[in-house]
């Protein structure tokens, strides 16, 4: 328990680094670029979403990058990114929050949802003990033919 609770922490701080990374993409092209708010929002997630997917092999859960989680990586953050859209959504057009802020705290609503299925894709399984394996006692079995 205590390694999960360390990868909780680290998610958490990787998250942090992930907010900045994409708010320093999202800012520009919304106000430099002038480009519309969704779509400088889906620009700056799938950027920050490269670095994410480094920073959580590597330093959150403490594994190494492969190509297929690399690929499958941004198939887990559908989630995220629906959960993040519909709350940016939500609250640009029905509380009427600024659209500059509103992406920051679709984000937090998000969080649980990334943890979940990003250490589901980059976690390798551990095997499950086969009690066929061991008698009661702890001792191997003998296979018998």
């Amino acid at each position: 328990m205590p390694s999960q609770l360390g990868q909780v922490i680290r998610f958490g701080f990787v998250g942090g680094v992930n907010t900045c990374t994409f708010y320093a993409f999202y800012w520009p092209l919304l106000h430099l670029a002038k480009l519309p708010y969704f779509v400088a929002y889906t620009i700056a997630f799938l950027l920050s979403m490269v670095g994410s997917f480094f920073l959580n092999t590597y330093f959150t859960y403490r594994t190494k990058p492969s190509w297929k989680k690399f690929l499958l990586f941004p198939l887990t953050n559908v989630t995220n990114f629906v959960v993040q859209s519909a709350g940016l959504f939500a609250l640009v057009h029905w509380v009427g929050m600024n659209k500059t802020i509103a992406p920051l705290v679709a984000a937090v609503v998000a969080i649980p949802f990334t943890y979940v299925l990003s250490r589901r894709i980059l976690v390798p399984k551990q095997p499950e003990p086969d009690e066929t394996d061991e008698t009661p006692s702890g001792a191997p079995k003998i296979p018998v033919k």
